[in-house]
């Protein structure tokens, strides 16, 4: 839930400022692109930060090698993304390669769903993680299309 709340202030706050003068996030579409990084910020900090980490590591399919190589290399590609979102000439670039990082990243939220007893900070609802899901999703579609 923090994710998508953190997306949801980011972009209001952005778009705010857009409305007080501020030309950087002067549009809707810039305003989302600052509230994805905000969420990635988050997303991608917790990925290094006890306990979430080892709840992160825990949820990687077992199928996988080196969880914790994964959660490391994941955490620092959202990080790089949100960068990426913050500046214009990579924004596309930076909301299409987050896109696809999400998409590989979800079938671990489906292992967790089903894990018998899932870490703590891990037990969303499967419904409720494909719905903030779909958001997020649509959320860098929107700016991937909307900043060409």
């Amino acid at each position: 839930m923090a994710p998508l709340l953190a997306l949801l202030v980011g972009t209001i706050a952005a778009r705010i400022a857009g409305w007080l003068g501020i030309s950087y996030v002067g549009s809707w579409v810039s305003a989302l692109a600052v509230g994805l990084a905000v969420m990635f910020v988050i997303t991608g900090v917790a990925h290094f930060v006890s306990p979430l980490r080892t709840d992160l590591i825990a949820i990687v399919p077992p199928q996988l090698p080196k969880p914790g190589m994964l959660v490391t290399l994941t955490g620092v590609l959202e990080l790089l993304g949100a960068v990426g979102l913050l500046i214009p000439a990579t924004r596309v670039a930076a909301a299409v390669c987050l896109l696809g990082l999400m998409l590989a990243m979800f079938p671990a939220n489906v292992y967790a769903s089903r894990m018998p007893t899932p870490p703590k900070s891990m037990t969303t609802e499967l419904s409720v993680r494909i719905a903030e899901e779909v958001v997020f999703l649509a959320a860098a579609l929107v700016v991937a299309i909307g900043s060409v």
